[in-house]
């Protein structure tokens, strides 16, 4: 008897022909000009970009403690902390290590990192916009997925990888 485990043969059925390919990339690179500044010392690593959908995957890392921005989203943005930890002023949790989080539409939160977090990586998968407010919840700003795309060609551009790096993330 033998313990080997035996698989089944690949399915050979070809891929429908408008079908996009899949991204299979390293969440963390180890070239760091993939990181897009965002602001100081914070930055995000394009992971997935749904032009169609407006929604994008990216990995936020902060470098640095305090406020972050206060914003709210027209859409469901779910996040996973891969290292480090934050929390929203709004609530009285902490986001560490390995916690999910469930963002609903609509709510206003500041996210902070806190003094005794050196680096904070967090994985979102955001749909519609970030919208950015001011204290008295008046918006100030946004992002969406159009204008993360072009946040990553300005950089890659600026770097040395190139305006068309970022389209390996767009779907």
């Amino acid at each position: 008897m033998s313990d080997k485990i035996a698989f089944p043969a690949p399915c050979t059925i070809p891929m429908p022909a408008d079908a996009r390919s899949e991204i299979v990339t390293m969440a963390i690179p180890e070239d760091a000009r993939v990181w897009v500044p965002q602001a100081d010392r914070v930055f995000f690593r394009p992971l997935f970009f749904n032009t169609t959908n407006g929604q994008w995957c990216n990995l936020l890392k902060v470098c640095k403690s305090g406020f972050l921005s206060r914003h709210r989203h027209p859409a469901p943005v779910h996040g996973y902390v891969v290292k480090g930890k934050w929390r929203y002023l709004e609530h009285d949790w902490v986001a560490t290590a390995g916690s999910y989080v469930f963002e609903p539409p609509g709510e206003i939160h500041t996210l902070v990192v806190d003094e005794d977090c050196d680096e904070m990586i967090t994985f979102f998968n955001i749909s519609g916009a970030m919208i950015y407010v001011d204290e008295a919840g008046q918006t100030v700003g946004y992002e969406d997925v159009h204008t993360k795309i072009e946040m990553c060609r300005n950089h890659y551009t600026k770097v040395g990888l190139g305006a068309d790096y970022v389209n390996q993330f767009i779907r």
